[in-house]
Parts: C-alpha cells; sequence; structure tokens
C-alpha cells in the first residue's frame, strides 16, 4: 500500500496526523497560513479565507467547518501510481480537495467569501498541480494489513509519535482520516499550528523524522 520512499509530503488541510494532539494552544497567527496581512486579503483577518462565522459552504461541512473558500470538486488529478498492498483512490478524497483548493495552482487563493474572480495564485514548491504522481500518495489506505503486507511500515495502530507540540501520547493512527486508515495531506500538515517545524509539518522532519515517523528505515 504505502510507498516506502516517502516523497515530498503535500501542504495541509483542516484536522489531521495526530488530530488530538494538534488541537492545541499553538496559534497559526505568523505561520504560512496567516493571511491576515495579505495584500489580496483586503479584510485583514486570518481566518476568513477558510472559514466563516455565517453562510458556510454545507456541502463540505463535514470536513471542514464553515469553509468559506472556493473548491473545484470536479478537478481531476493523476494520482500516484506503484502497486501497493492498499488501495490508491482514483482522485483525492474530499478532506485533500480542501487543500488543493489553492495548492493544485487552478484556484485562486483570494476566491473566498463567493468571490470566484481571483487573480492571486499559488506558486513554487506549494503549487502541487494536478499531476501528483511525483508525491506522496494521499487518500490511500495505511491499516494494519497494509503495514505488514508493506514489510516497511509501522503498526499505525500501536506505533507513538513525537509531535512538533511534545505530544508523545498518540498513535499513527490518530492522524489518519475518516477512522479509515487514510493517508490525507492533514496527516503529515497541520493548516492551524506550524509550531517549530516549518512547513505547517507535524513532526520535526530533522533526520527524516517525519518519514521514520511511519517508515521502518
Amino acid at each position: 500500500m504505502l510507498v516506502r520512499k516517502l516523497a515530498p509530503c503535500l501542504l495541509v488541510t483542516t484536522a489531521g496526523l495526530f488530530a488530538a494532539a494538534t488541537v492545541s494552544a499553538q496559534s497559526m497567527v505568523g505561520t504560512d497560513h496567516d493571511f491576515s496581512t495579505a495584500g489580496w486579503n483586503g479584510t485583514g483577518e486570518t481566518c476568513i479565507v477558510c472559514h466563516t462565522p455565517h453562510n458556510g459552504d454545507a456541502a463540505v461541512a463535514a470536513n471542514a467547518p464553515l469553509w468559506n473558500h472556493q473548491l473545484n470538486a470536479a478537478a481531476t488529478y493523476t494520482m500516484y501510481q506503484r502497486p501497493l498492498d492498499g488501495a490508491v483512490g482514483a482522485s483525492p478524497n474530499a478532506l485533500s480537495r480542501l487543500c488543493l483548493s489553492c495548492h493544485d495552482g487552478t484556484i485562486a487563493v483570494d476566491n473566498f467569501g463567493g468571490v470566484t474572480t481571483g487573480t492571486t495564485f499559488v506558486t513554487g514548491n506549494a503549487n502541487v498541480g494536478q499531476d501528483l504522481s511525483n508525491d506522496h500518495p494521499i487518500s490511500v489506505e495505511y491499516s494494519v494489513n497494509s503495514a505488514q503486507s508493506d514489510g516497511g511500515l509501522f503498526n499505525p495502530n500501536t506505533t507513538l509519535v513525537d509531535l512538533a507540540s511534545g505530544d508523545s501520547s498518540q498513535t499513527i493512527n490518530v492522524g489518519l482520516m475518516d477512522g479509515q486508515n487514510i493517508v490525507e495531506c492533514s496527516t503529515c500538515h497541520d493548516v492551524h499550528a506550524e509550531g517549530t517545524t516549518g512547513a505547517l509539518l507535524k513532526v520535526n522532519n530533522a533526520g527524516s523524522g517525519l518519514c521514520r515517523t511511519c517508515h521502518t528505515k
């Protein structure tokens, strides 16, 4: 199922790897997702690019509270392709599509609050595009069975994680989405709290620490 070589991860999403631990006192102020001072954000608000207190997108309520950013639900993607023991989704699941609503480079970051004519797009490494075949697989199974079959992965139900927040009481499976042992963008990234890791990573990747959280290398 999961590859043994961890390719570059995608950028963020809402609740994720080790979700219980990362809903913490850490602030998103000053992180890569603090858009309060961005020139294209005339509101001066931090949260409004993704969330709104009123009139949120009810269609994505199960994956993100009061969602406020334009989604490209019909977008097609080229997924990571390699014979794996687990099932790789034919397209990203709804949770990762929230991230891709900016990070596939097709929807402007200033398309929020009903605006669909924005002109500012994600660039550089943050723009992963619609070809995800060279990125760490998302919407892919990581279960006890698939870990055993792979032979190069830790048991997600029993392996503890050293989070950047300092919490070491969570197991890998806390960050697997939808209660279905599925890896999504938010398995590795926390949209709300950068901590000391950079790139909004939930685990410090010094010495490939993030990779070795799951991969037995």
